[in-house]
């Protein structure tokens, strides 16, 4: 039995050791193409959808994480069974500040992004992303307490064919899971190049065009339960920017088509993993139980990294909660699986 396969069969109430449920996260996010029902479970859930209310796809709270838009069926109740211990709660500013200033932003970080070199990559090379993480290390059902600070690495497979492995993890420090370990990330079945494996090739085949790219975005966005259309989106883009390199015009395209979303909004400071300060753009959705921040130099307007919160009034979660940072430290092309470049090429 495979370790997705172990996570599946599992009750919905684990006694699991802190390790091990971050583990089972990581390999869930990354190995399971379609919901389904744990044991102890009724009903069979729509591809898409989880039975709780918060969706795992929350990437940029770990952003070089390969694109995982998948297996939202355990993941719902990941999230949703987490309780606030009283810290970390949000200072963003009120909902409705920001909303103008949003669009105008997006539109500057993508002129920004339009005049960025990226260095084209080739179906045998690697994409290389380190970033900072903390994560909360709290039970299903405890309060979420963030995590040591770690180090992870990813080299996503550029291979246009459907593969199996699909890239390759390395995490080092207190809290990482299997540190110093160089280890796969499957697939149960050969996985092809789309949402859930984007690799330069790809991205670089989508409209650069933000309404064209928006109505493929939505068309390519699976909302679980509680969430928007606009949000899943939202979030489709996190991941999609986040983790990967792509041509200068079609990451401008995401960043535009993210600036015709109702609800982005700008925060005018926020602090990502390796404590660098910018500006946030987020979107609000008073309805799903989860937020992103996306972080931004405000000089030179390079995507820093992400916070992700976490509010459920339905489970008691009535204080927005921090419930993981990250930081985007560096970004290259490699040639093989663990090399580690010279230099980044971005960051």
């Amino acid at each position: 039995m495979s370790e997705a396969e172990e996570l599946l069969s599992t009750p919905a109430e684990w006694d699991l050791p802190a390790e091990r449920h971050r583990h089972f996260k990581d390999v869930l996010m990354h190995r399971i193409d379609q919901d389904q029902t744990p044991a102890g479970r009724t009903g069979s859930p729509t591809p898409g959808r989880a039975s709780g209310r918060a969706s795992v796809r929350r990437r940029l709270a770990r952003p070089a994480v390969l694109v995982p838009l998948a297996s939202v069926a355990l993941a719902g109740a990941l999230l949703v069974t987490l309780s606030v211990d009283g810290r970390g709660g949000s200072t963003a500013a009120s909902p409705s500040a920001g909303v103008t200033g949003a669009s105008g932003t997006l539109n500057r970080i993508a002129t920004a992004a339009m005049a960025s070199d990226a260095t084209p990559v080739r179906d045998d090379q690697f994409v290389y992303v380190r970033t900072l993480d903390r994560e909360n290390t709290g039970t299903f059902t405890g309060p979420i307490r963030l995590g040591a600070l770690h180090t992870e690495e990813r080299w996503t497979a550029q291979d246009p064919g459907p593969l199996r492995i699909t890239g390759w993890l390395k995490a080092t420090g207190k809290d990482a899971i299997m540190p110093g370990q160089v280890i796969p990330v499957e697939s149960p079945d050969p996985r092809p190049v789309g949402v859930d494996r984007p690799t330069y090739r790809w991205l670089a085949s989508l409209p650069t065009d933000p309404d064209a790219l928006l109505a493929r975005l939505g068309k390519e966005a699976r909302p679980v339960e509680g969430e928007s259309r606009d949000q899943a989106v939202f979030s489709l883009i996190g991941d999609l920017i986040s983790g990967t390199i792509m041509p200068p015009a079609n990451a401008a395209a995401f960043y535009e088509a993210a600036a015709k979303l109702p609800g982005v909004r700008e925060i005018p400071d926020a602090v990502d993993a390796a404590g660098r300060h910018g500006i946030a753009i987020t979107l609000d959705d008073t309805g799903f139980a989860t937020r992103d921040e996306w972080i931004f130099d405000k000089k030179t307007l390079v995507l820093l990294g992400a916070r992700f919160y976490v509010t459920d009034p339905d489970r008691g979660i009535t204080t927005e909660t921090l419930a993981g940072t990250s930081a985007v430290m560096e970004r290259a092309v490699v040639d093989k699986k663990a090399e580690v470049p010279a230099r980044a090429v971005s960051r």
